[in-house]
């Protein structure tokens, strides 16, 4: 009996012994554990409100461009060399840009938009060239349309291209508008022919048909084949439900009809136009065009008159005024 007893005891205390190894190994689990949250409390905190890289990329998740614009600008005040920060500071510049209405202040962030991302480009990793060749890009093809002398469509053209040699695809397929982007280069440029062969294949790519018919329309009547114009102008007349672009495509075909010397029909086409907005300082040069060929000047001066008070610069209508007198 004192035996078993004995052996009781020894098992007894044997698991007491445990117990409490278990309860101070729990103790300690629970003590590291709230030390571990509250340092990652207190460290995520400060990261997610400083100007940090973390920072950054979370306000960018967001699409909050305003906010990885000013993180990114006070982190380059200390490193105006850190690479992550002048890419996204060059992205933000660029949405920033195309999203204000004033021009000098479009114009600023599209400069420090190009700036940020040619620097980014010196020490960014493979993986990211092409992305950053793109955007760059894209900032040179807006700095094209609003500058005063477009000198930038060449610049626009270069990245682009890099961009397709270096891999760039964008995640949806559908929005990928480089070719669209360098067929409105390639025009400015004057590259007519190269400016068909995208447009064409941005066509093949693009929910925006319409208004890439059009484009394609106004390269092949610059190429004087106005034959091939008149297919995509036809397809527009046809199918298109923008009203704007209808209204740009009657305006190019009765300019054709003008060159042809095709003065009823081009008159139905301007007349069709000025139905519709009768403030077109376009269609109604054309209709005094019209009048001058029939002889009757008198009218056409004015017509010329008309488009003139609407769009008091109108070039074409200035120089008709000019040499009538």
């Amino acid at each position: 009996m004192k035996l078993k007893a004995f052996q009781k005891r020894k098992i007894f205390k044997r698991e007491s012994r445990f117990f409490i190894k278990l309860a101070v190994f729990a103790l300690i689990v629970a003590l590291i554990s709230t030390g571990v949250y509250f340092t990652y409390r207190a460290v995520d905190s400060k990261i997610s409100k400083g100007n940090s890289i973390f920072n950054l990329k979370s306000k960018w998740k967001k699409y909050d461009y305003q906010a990885v614009y000013d993180i990114s600008s006070a982190i380059l005040y200390n490193k105006p060399f850190n690479i992550a920060a002048r890419t996204y500071n060059g992205y933000a510049a660029f949405f920033l840009s195309v999203s204000k209405s004033d021009l000098t202040e479009s114009l600023s962030y599209l400069d420090e938009s190009i700036n940020s991302l040619r620097i980014a480009l010196q020490g960014a990793r493979f993986g990211a060239v092409s992305q950053i060749e793109y955007m760059l890009g894209k900032a040179y093809f807006y700095k094209n349309y609003q500058s005063s002398y477009h000198y930038y469509a060449d610049l626009a053209v270069e990245y682009l291209l890099k961009a397709k040699k270096d891999g760039y695809k964008p995640s949806n397929p559908e929005n990928d508008d480089i070719p669209e982007l360098l067929g409105m280069s390639y025009a400015s440029l004057g590259m007519t022919s190269e400016s068909i062969s995208a447009f064409t294949l941005a066509l093949n790519n693009s929910r925006k048909a319409d208004f890439l018919l059009l484009s394609i329309a106004e390269q092949y009547h610059a190429l004087s084949q106005d034959t091939v114009a008149e297919q995509y102008l036809f397809r527009i007349s046809e199918e298109c439900k923008d009203e704007q672009i209808v209204l740009k495509s009657r305006l190019l075909m009765g300019n054709i009809y003008l060159e042809r010397e095709q003065y009823d029909e081009a008159e139905q086409e301007f007349n069709y136009i000025l139905e519709k907005n009768e403030n077109s300082a376009d269609a109604i040069y054309g209709l005094g065009v019209i009048y001058e060929k029939r002889g009757d000047v008198v009218k056409a001066r004015s017509e010329w008159r008309k488009a003139l008070r609407i769009q008091n610069n109108h070039p074409l209508a200035l120089k008709k005024m000019s040499e009538i007198k």
